[in-house]
């Protein structure tokens, strides 16, 4: 696998299954990602640390996976300039509308790009996207993924 250039973390060890699928979609395009168990709220302070020195172990893109409260797309972009993508996870009463708002309901200049609940796969593609802009292997990797669906 390539060097890692997308990070990939989730507040808790349930969200895994979910965000593997984002994972997936990066290895089938050849694309190295680090993926991260680390709580906003029971680990704040190693999300923080990760999430400031992301740039720094050269990752390109985050995708942050969080239901509830979804305060973690939110911590790490807060903590780092490279582009957070949230994606709201299916939990709790509301089934993840709760954490769809919270994550598309950011304060002025901490933004976080959201795709739909549980859509770590579109995640996953969205950050391919922005690195396609400099890549053109990537960008490539992407034509010849999509050129799946369509067979």
């Amino acid at each position: 696998m390539a060097d890692a250039r997308v990070g990939i973390i989730m507040g808790s060890k349930s969200d895994e299954e979910v965000m593997r699928e984002g994972a997936e979609v990066l290895e089938k395009m050849g694309i190295g990602y680090e993926f991260i168990v680390s709580s906003a709220h029971r680990n704040a302070e190693r999300t923080a640390a990760w999430a400031s020195e992301a740039a720094d172990r050269g990752l390109k893109v985050i995708i942050a996976g969080a239901g509830l409260a979804a305060a973690l797309p939110g911590v790490v972009a807060a903590h780092t300039i490279l582009p957070v993508i949230g994606v709201p996870l299916a939990s709790g009463p509301l089934n993840g509308v709760d954490s769809l708002y919270s994550i598309v309901q950011m304060p002025p200049g901490v933004p976080v790009g959201t795709v739909g609940i549980g859509n770590a796969r579109n995640a996953a593609m969205l950050a391919a996207e922005i690195i396609a802009l400099s890549d053109g292997e990537v960008a490539k990797a992407i034509v010849d993924y999509r050129d799946q669906w369509n067979k």
